[in-house]
C-alpha cells in the first residue's frame, strides 16, 4: 500500500493546468517582472500532501519571490530534483492561445511555462503517486527556485545556504530543463556585461571641442573582436554544436544628436564560455584589455555585470548518475549551449545532470508547448531514478 498519498492531488493534466494558470514572469524590467510566490505555495501544498517537509525561503529584498525546499526521508546519499518556477515574458500579440490557460490541441499542451519548465514539477508529483514513500532509504529533495530566467538568485540562495537547508544530505541532482529527456552532462556558461565610455560632448563642427565616446567605442569593439578570435583559438570543445566560446555584441547606444560630439556610449555584450573558463577570469581580462586600448585617449570607462554570470557546467561523462541516466533513456549524454542552474549544484558537491521533458526548441517561443506523449515516459524515468537512489 502506498503511503502519504492524498486524494486531493490533481491528475497530471490538471497539475500542469494549475501551474500554468499561476503567472510567474521574471524580467529585468520592473514593469513586467512578477513574483513566483503563488506557484511556490501551490507546489508546497501538493508536496505537503505527499508527506514532504516544506521550507519556503524568501529571497532577500523580495516579498513575492521565494524558493521551495521540500524534503522526504533521511540519509546522506539522496536525490535532488530541481527546477525553476519562473517564466520568460511573452509577446501577447504573437500568441494564438491564452498563455495562462492550458490549451490541448494537436496532442500538445500549450501555455507559458508548459515546456520551460513547470511541467517538470507535475511529472515529479505524478511519479510519486505510485511510490511507497514510507520505504525511502535516502532523502528525496525537491528544489523549486525563483528568477532563473534573469538573475539565478534563487539557485544562488540555495547554494549559499545548502548545509542549513539540508541539501548536503543528497549526492545526486537532476535539473529538469527541457532536453527531451536526454541527459546533459555539460553546458556552456554565460555572462552579460555593460561597457560604458565617457568622453566630452561638444559642437560637431570642431572635433577639438570634445572627445568622441562613440569613436572610442569603435576601438573597444575592435579589441573585443580580436579577443574573441584569441579565445576561440585557445579554447575548443568538439562536443558542442558550436565548439568555441562565443562573444556577441548585443546592444549599443551613444550620443543624442548628429550635430553633437558623442559624450557617452554604452555597449552590452554576451559571452558563452566553455567548461574550463571562469567568468571571474574573463571579467578581469576584459577590463585589462579595455584599460590598455583606451590608455591615453582621455576616455574613461566603467563596466557592469548585468547579472553575476554563471560558469559552465561539467559532470564527468563516466559518473554514476550520467551512466544511469544514459541507460534509463537509452541515449548518450550530450553537451548544450544554453545555461542552467546545474553549476550551482555541482559547486556544492552534488553530481548533477540536466534532463527533463519537452524540447528546448519550444522554450521562450510564442505558443510554447509540450508534447503530451512526452509526459508519461518522463514520469516513468523520474520514478525509476527515485527508486534507484532513494528506495
Amino acid at each position: 500500500m502506498t503511503q502519504n498519498k492524498s486524494t486531493n492531488i490533481p491528475a497530471l493534466q490538471d497539475l500542469i493546468k494549475q501551474l500554468l494558470s499561476t503567472p510567474s514572469v521574471s524580467c529585468t524590467s520592473t514593469d513586467i517582472d512578477q513574483g513566483n510566490l503563488a506557484v511556490i505555495n501551490l507546489l508546497a501544498d501538493w508536496f505537503q500532501s505527499l508527506g514532504f517537509s516544506c521550507e519556503i525561503q524568501l529571497l532577500d529584498g523580495a516579498k513575492n519571490k521565494a524558493n521551495l525546499i521540500a524534503t522526504l526521508g533521511s540519509g546522506n546519499y539522496g536525490l535532488v530534483l530541481a527546477g525553476h518556477t519562473d517564466t520568460v515574458p511573452y509577446d501577447e500579440n504573437r500568441w494564438q492561445f491564452d498563455p495562462f490557460t492550458l490549451t490541448e490541441k494537436n496532442n500538445r499542451f500549450y501555455g507559458l511555462g508548459s515546456c520551460d519548465m513547470k511541467s517538470f514539477f507535475a511529472v515529479i508529483i505524478e511519479s510519486l503517486k505510485t511510490i511507497d514513500t514510507g520505504k525511502l532509504q535516502q532523502p528525496l529533495i525537491i528544489l523549486a527556485t525563483a528568477d532563473e530566467e534573469t538573475s539565478m538568485s534563487g539557485a544562488k540562495a540555495i547554494a549559499n545556504n545548502a548545509s542549513r537547508l539540508g541539501i548536503n544530505h543528497a549526492r545526486y541532482a537532476v535539473v529538469g530543463e527541457p532536453t527531451s529527456m536526454q541527459p546533459i552532462h555539460m553546458h556552456k556558461g554565460m555572462m552579460m556585461e555593460a561597457i560604458r565610455l565617457t568622453g566630452q560632448a561638444g559642437h560637431s563642427s570642431n572635433p577639438a571641442l570634445g572627445n568622441n565616446a562613440l569613436e572610442a567605442m569603435h576601438k573597444v569593439i575592435s579589441e573585443l573582436l580580436l579577443w574573441r578570435d584569441e579565445l576561440q583559438k585557445k579554447y575548443h570543445n568538439p562536443l558542442f554544436e558550436v565548439p568555441v566560446p562565443t562573444l556577441n555584441l548585443g546592444h549599443i547606444h551613444g550620443g543624442d544628436n548628429p550635430n553633437r560630439i558623442c559624450g557617452s556610449c554604452e555597449l552590452q555584450i554576451d559571452i558563452r564560455p566553455l567548461p574550463g573558463m571562469k567568468v571571474t577570469d574573463l571579467r578581469f581580462e576584459m577590463r585589462q584589455r579595455l584599460s590598455d586600448v583606451l590608455h591615453d585617449t582621455g576616455i574613461t570607462f566603467t563596466t557592469e555585470a548585468l547579472f553575476d554570470g554563471v560558469d559552465a557546467m561539467e559532470t564527468d561523462k563516466n559518473s554514476t548518475l550520467v551512466k544511469l541516466a544514459e541507460k534509463m533513456t537509452n541515449t548518450e549524454s550530450q553537451a548544450v549551449a544554453f545555461g542552467t542552474e546545474a553549476p550551482y549544484y555541482n559547486a556544492i558537491g552534488l553530481e548533477s545532470i540536466v534532463m527533463g521533458p519537452g524540447s528546448i526548441r519550444q522554450a521562450h517561443q510564442p505558443d510554447e508547448y509540450i508534447e503530451v506523449k512526452s509526459l508519461n515516459p518522463a514520469v516513468d524515468i523520474i520514478r525509476r531514478l527515485i527508486g534507484n537512489y532513494c528506495l
